[in-house]
Parts: structure tokens; C-alpha cells; sequence
């Protein structure tokens, strides 16, 4: 992986990652870190890169032994070098600092819920939060161009098609989808779409949003709004109907049913090993579920990073690595003292590595795993492998590269599209039809 760094002038420079460097060093021999009274503010970029993450990783060791003083020592220095508005390392190193304190934390329960008593969740805050997201990246346009090739390619000569969608809060895709059935040769089919989401104003708006853009097209058109989470989803909720041709997309969901029910909490980490793919409870029981409603098609994104090791060490090195990829894309795209990218950075990714990193049990629901292992899973299930077409596959690499997203590419594995940032994985997307 390459970064960016920034200087005072405001130009950017290539040079390697500390990232790179880290891989080849030694994880055991002490690290030498200067003194709080040094002047740090003299360290090149890569050199506090480098500083902060032996510091990271000292410091996560030192909350895996339970060390808290030690740690203590390595948060005080962490919180000198990072910061959530430098280059990206520094930025990096803010939001693991503060999950690693959050993990310290919840060893005293009572005080971590009373210094997080008053915190109440924002809906419309969120949703503007996913949409900068959108917007600043090109994964979920991928992902949505993809995922809409696929349904359409499967439901070729359909006249009733139901789409539903496990987390409905984007209508940019389905505006797509909706028009690309209205160019079909043989004309659109009556499209019902299933919106399901935990929130009723966010699938008021994009009912409206998609009705009204029917309507302008004069397409038949039904959308079902079920207001639920996923993990309390009745599938009788979906209202499949005999003869309509199904598609199921599944965003980014799918890994919060790995969560296991262990809710006790230690800073070494949880206490068995990530389970084995055949007793994966949650997940299983969904995925059958789904099976059992006889879609065409099933298409899946999920992140293509493995976060869900048994040990809070093994998470670190690995999200490290993610997460430094995704504020390095930003790094190049975004200034620095944009507020929208620090929404993104804080509201997204941070709290996605604070409960890779803080969290233990049901309460840890970011357990993204590798396309291999959700291969495993989904064939498993009932499920064989649709192979993304060469158009789509091509559609999407022209997407990356029609708006200017350089440092992007798409690779193929297994018939299936694997998003990265220069080499490294980032979000898979797969289809899946019904084996019978």
C-alpha cells in the first residue's frame, strides 16, 4: 500500500508506508520511543508513523496481559502523536487510541456506562453519515452497479420481480435498477421492492424517492416498507408471493450475525476461538431462511478483511492494515479540514474500529471476514456461486476510472468482484442462486 503525505504547503508526496515497514520488523523487541519533552513535531512523517503504530501495538499488548499501568504509559504517548485532523497515520492512530481505551474501560462496566450515559443515537445524522460515505467513495456504486447487473441479467423475461433489500437506506440504487428495467426490449416488469430497516422515516423517504420516480416512468410499481432489524426479522414480513421472481441484496449486513452470545468481557479478549463455519448459529439459521424463500438471485457485499479473530492482538494488526487503506483513499481525494471527511473518519470508521477492538460477544457485531470464508458459509447454506458477468465486471472498472478514482481496481476471484485500494482488499461482492 502507498500513502500520502501531506505537507504544511498543502502538496502531497508519495512515500512508503509505515504500514510496509511494520510487516517486516519484529513484534517482540522493545520499541524505542522518544521522550513526551521531544520535540516530536520535528519527526518526518514516516518516522510518527512508524512510532505510532509500535505504540499501538505495545500498547495492545499491554491490555492483552492486563498490564493496565503500561498501557496507561502507551495511551499518554499515543495521544501526543495522533490526532484526527493530521496525515493518515496520525488519524489512524486517534481512533485506535480511543478504542483501545474504550476496551480498558469496559473492564469497569459501571463506568463505562455512566461516561457513556448521556450518548443518544442521531437517525438523521446517521443516514447523512452513510450518504458522505456514497459520496466520497466509489464502493458502494460498485457494489450497486454490480448488484443491479446481476438481478437484471437473472430475471431476463420476468414480468413480477421482487427485490428486497436487507438494509434500505440508500435509493440511489434502486432509481438505477428501476431504470434499467424501463429499457428493457421486451419493456419493465410490476417491480415490488422490500425496504427493510430499523427506522421508519428512512424507508418513508425512500418509498417516495422510488414511487415517484415510477410514476414519472409509468412503471408498475409496489414498495413494502418493514421496519425491523434484520436480527428480528419475521421473513412472512417480506410478503413473497407465488410467481414473482426474487432477488435479495445484502449490503454490509451479513457479518453482524456472527456476533456469538458470549457477553462476558476481558481485555485479553474473548475467552474460545471464533467459531467453526458449521456451528455458526445466527448466521445459518438466516441464510436458510433466505434459502427457503427460493430466490433467482441473492447478491452480497460485505468488507474483505478478517476482524473477527479471537484476540484483540489479531484484530489490531489486521483492521490496522484495512483502515489505513480506507483514510489513505481519503487522503488523496478529501482536504485534510474538510468536516464532512472527519464525520466519516469519526462516525463511520471509528466506531467501527472501536468495537472490532473494544468490544466481546453479541455487543461485537463488526466481524468482517474474508470472501473465502463467505463462500464457505453461503454454499453451505444452500447456495451455489453465480459467476458476475464480463459486462458488469467491465461496467464497474469503468465506473472507477470515469470518475477519477485512481488507486482503485477491481479484481476478479472466483467469479466474484473484489474491491481494492492499490493491492490491498477492501469489499467483496458475490452472487448466489438456490441449489435444489
Amino acid at each position: 500500500m502507498v500513502t500520502m503525505f501531506q505537507e504544511d504547503n498543502g502538496t502531497s508526496s508519495v512515500a512508503s508506508s509505515p504500514l510496509q515497514v511494520f510487516s517486516t520488523m519484529s513484534l517482540t523487541r522493545p520499541t524505542l520511543i522518544p521522550s513526551p519533552s521531544s520535540p516530536f513535531k520535528d519527526l518526518k512523517p514516516e518516522e510518527r508513523g512508524l512510532y505510532l503504530i509500535h505504540l499501538l501495538l505495545t500498547c495492545a499488548n499491554h491490555v492483552a496481559s492486563g498490564s493496565l499501568q503500561n498501557a496507561n504509559a502507551a495511551l499518554e504517548q499515543l495521544c501526543l502523536l495522533s490526532s484526527p485532523d493530521g496525515d493518515t497515520m496520525q488519524r489512524v492512530a486517534a481512533y485506535f487510541t480511543e478504542a483501545l481505551a474504550n476496551r480498558i474501560l469496559k473492564s469497569w462496566p459501571g463506568l463505562y456506562k455512566a461516561l457513556n450515559a448521556t450518548q443518544t443515537n442521531n437517525v438523521s445524522e446517521e443516514v447523512h453519515v452513510r450518504r458522505l460515505f456514497f459520496d466520497m467513495f466509489p464502493i458502494l456504486k460498485v457494489s450497486y452497479l454490480l448488484t443491479n447487473r446481476a438481478i437484471l441479467e437473472s430475471m431476463e423475461g420476468e414480468k413480477m420481480v421482487h427485490v428486497i433489500d436487507l438494509h434500505a437506506s440508500e435509493p440511489a440504487q434502486w432509481l438505477a435498477l428501476i431504470q434499467a428495467f424501463n429499457s428493457r426490449p421486451e419493456g419493465p416488469p410490476h417491480l415490488r421492492i422490500t425496504g427493510v430497516h430499523h427506522h421508519k422515516e428512512v424507508l418513508d423517504q425512500m418509498a417516495h424517492t422510488l414511487i415517484e420516480e415510477a410514476e414519472k416512468l409509468d412503471i408498475p410499481f409496489q414498495f413494502n416498507p418493514v421496519v425491523s432489524g434484520l436480527e428480528c426479522l419475521n421473513v412472512e414480513q417480506l410478503r413473497v408471493k407465488t410467481g414473482e421472481a426474487l432477488a435479495v441484496s445484502s449490503v454490509l449486513q451479513l457479518h453482524n450475525f456472527l456476533a456469538t452470545d458470549n457477553s462476558g468481557h476481558s481485555p485479553s479478549g474473548d475467552s474460545a476461538s471464533s467459531l467453526p463455519l458449521s456451528n455458526s448459529g445466527k448466521i445459518d439459521r438466516f441464510l436458510n431462511a433466505i434459502w427457503g424463500l427460493s430466490p433467482k438471485i441473492m447478491v452480497v457485499t460485505e468488507q474483505d478483511s478478517d476482524h473477527n479473530g479471537s484476540t484483540v492482538m489479531e484484530r489490531l494488526l489486521e483492521s490496522l492494515y484495512t483502515y489505513a487503506a480506507l483514510f489513505d483513499c481519503l487522503e488523496t481525494k478529501v482536504p485534510r479540514t474538510s468536516q464532512d471527511r472527519m464525520k466519516v473518519e469519526k462516525m463511520l470508521f471509528g466506531e467501527e474500529i472501536k468495537n472490532i477492538i473494544a468490544c466481546e460477544g453479541c455487543e461485537r457485531r463488526e466481524r468482517h471476514e474474508k470472501l473465502e470464508k463467505w463462500s464457505q458459509r453461503i454454499d453451505l447454506a444452500g447456495f451455489g456461486n453465480v459467476p458476475l458477468s464480463y459486462y458488469g465486471m467491465l461496467q464497474g472498472r469503468r465506473l472507477l476510472q470515469g470518475y477519477g478514482f485512481d488507486g482503485y481496481r477491481i479484481k476478479e476471484e472466483s467469479g466474484c468482484a473484489v474491491i481494492c485500494w492499490q493491492d490491498r482488499p477492501l469489499y467483496s461482492v458475490s452472487a448466489w442462486r438456490c441449489r435444489k
